[in-house]
């Protein structure tokens, strides 16, 4: 009698689910990205120390930087990896579309062998509701929705979450061009 066993894939691909809140524990105010268990995966310090109130940096669970973005004043973005120096761009986002109910924002990634006019990322959205996805090309890589209750008729906007699609997008850049989509206006 030969046994029989289920083959399954070694990884499972499954979307992964951030809840995003400025309520999360020990954040003191600061946005914070939490996994299902409540476990701070990513922070967001809104620089208010600086001259600039358009700076805004991606940290670690233990504090360290990964991504810092700089608003430029023609209304553009600009990634770092970690703290910020020249030499570590990462990309780039302009905004396209800014209506009252739809944003859009185009992302260039640096170093990426893409012509300049094509996006490498197009992000949708409406900002007030809490909601965008973020596209590659024709396919969905993340995408946010407000947190809805059974018999609950209006949602909160200060906790929503994140879905992060599987794929090979990293998901510290995803986090950051979701803080400059709902937070950089």
């Amino acid at each position: 009698m030969a046994s029989w066993a289920p083959v399954y894939p070694a990884v499972v691909p499954i979307p992964v689910d951030l809840f995003v809140s400025k309520k999360h524990p020990g954040l003191n105010g600061d946005l914070g990205f939490a996994d299902s268990l409540g476990n701070i995966v990513f922070k967001v310090n809104f620089d208010k120390s600086s001259k600039s109130s358009f700076k805004r940096v991606l940290l670690d669970a233990s504090g360290n930087p990964l991504i810092t973005v700089f608003r430029d004043g023609k209304g553009s973005w600009q990634g770092f990896k970690g703290g910020y120096n020249r030499e570590d761009l990462i990309f780039r986002v302009k905004r396209t579309v800014k209506k009252l109910t739809r944003t859009e924002l185009e992302v260039f990634l640096v170093g990426e062998i893409s012509r300049e006019s094509t996006p490498d990322f197009k992000v949708k959205g409406f900002p007030f509701q809490r909601s965008c996805t973020i596209y590659r090309s024709d396919s969905i890589v993340a995408q946010t929705s407000l947190m809805y209750k059974l018999h609950q008729i209006y949602a909160r906007r200060s906790k929503y979450r994140l879905t992060i699609f599987p794929g090979s997008v990293d998901h510290s850049l995803i986090a950051s061009l979701i803080v400059i989509f709902l937070y950089g206006q």
